[in-house]
């Protein structure tokens, strides 16, 4: 691992009060240290609901967008905040960003803390081209020529299909994976699989800087506790499992694949304790992002802003490049 790997940043904090009047007023600093650094805290913003995110939402220009293809419930709330994925308060989420396997992706996240947990419950954050280049070449390299697939099995176990898409119109979702470059087959029991091929090394599309974006290992069936994945098998089948990933080429990932990306992961985190009011504005591309386990309640709100649709990231089909 090089020492890039190693050493990671300070999150850089701002000082912050009014909530989306100093948003607005401060707009051009906000986004400008996003671009410089990837990620800023706005400290003290005030924000105590969904309505006051949104509201900063707009103050600081940011153009919201729908949850698409989630794999954990969210709440919504009004138009454009949804709540943070329900995920048990005692387990990590590993560190991914947020929906790249999607061919439109969220280019900002701003996430509201509305309550602060009693302890933990840190959202850390691993800058992508960092962890590009932590990772060893001969794990990349395979990955850079051929991408990689997220496998979906919509059954039910996990998030059914109705929500990930947001309709309950079978036409709606063949219309979306259409266009989205999915492939997709429905069963005569209303189940749904789909398959994706997107790129694992994407070049940033402000500064052209390539990172590793993906969700290989989040998504990877290893995982999941190994006593729900093999429940899964024996129910449903390899085939059957709601979710999995695998190289471009459809390879398998093993287990030390997994484990090497998420310990580079671990050695790039960083992160600062929430406190009430309190605003984190991400970039999306630039910085995966995680959740450490907590105690005590914990509410973060969250908005999904600025589409993006980057250039070489849907590959067609799941066969090799």
């Amino acid at each position: 691992m090089t020492p890039a790997a190693r050493t990671a940043p300070r999150l850089r904090v701002l000082a912050a009060a009014n909530g989306p009047r100093w948003a607005a007023e401060h707009r051009g600093e906000v986004l400008g240290e996003v671009e410089a650094s990837g990620a800023v805290l706005l400290r003290g913003l005030g924000v105590a609901s969904a309505a006051d995110l949104s509201a900063v939402t707009a103050a600081l220009g940011v153009e919201p967008m729908a949850d698409r293809e989630g794999f954990a419930p969210r709440d919504r709330h009004g138009e454009s905040v949804y709540s943070a994925s329900h995920w048990p308060a005692d387990a990590p989420m590993c560190m991914h960003h947020e929906q790249s396997y999607a061919a439109e992706v969220p280019g900002l996240l701003l996430f509201g803390c509305l309550t602060a947990p009693d302890h933990g419950g840190r959202t850390m954050l691993a800058d992508s081209q960092q962890v590009l280049r932590g990772l060893p070449p001969d794990l990349v390299e395979p990955f850079r020529r051929h991408g990689w697939l997220l496998l979906r099995s919509y059954q039910d176990v996990g998030v059914p299909w109705t929500d990930a898409f947001g309709t309950d119109d079978p036409a709606l979702v063949d219309a979306y994976c259409a266009a989205e470059g999915i492939r997709h087959e429905w069963f005569d029991d209303g189940r749904l699989r789909t398959v994706q091929r997107r790129a694992a090394v994407v070049a940033h599309p402000r500064t052209g800087v390539p990172g590793w974006f993906n969700q290989i290992a989040f998504l990877n069936e290893l995982t999941m506790d190994p006593a729900i994945r093999e429940y899964l098998i024996d129910q449903y089948g390899p085939a059957g499992l709601p979710f999995t990933t695998a190289r471009g080429d459809t390879a398998p990932i093993g287990a030390d694949t997994v484990e090497t990306v998420n310990a580079v992961y671990d050695a790039a985190a960083f992160g600062e304790p929430w406190r009430d009011g309190d605003v984190l504005v991400v970039d999306n591309i630039r910085m995966a992002h995680s959740r450490e386990p907590y105690q005590g309640p914990r509410e973060v709100a969250v908005v999904l802003g600025d589409p993006v649709r980057l250039a070489g990231h849907v590959l067609p089909g799941g066969e090799a490049g």
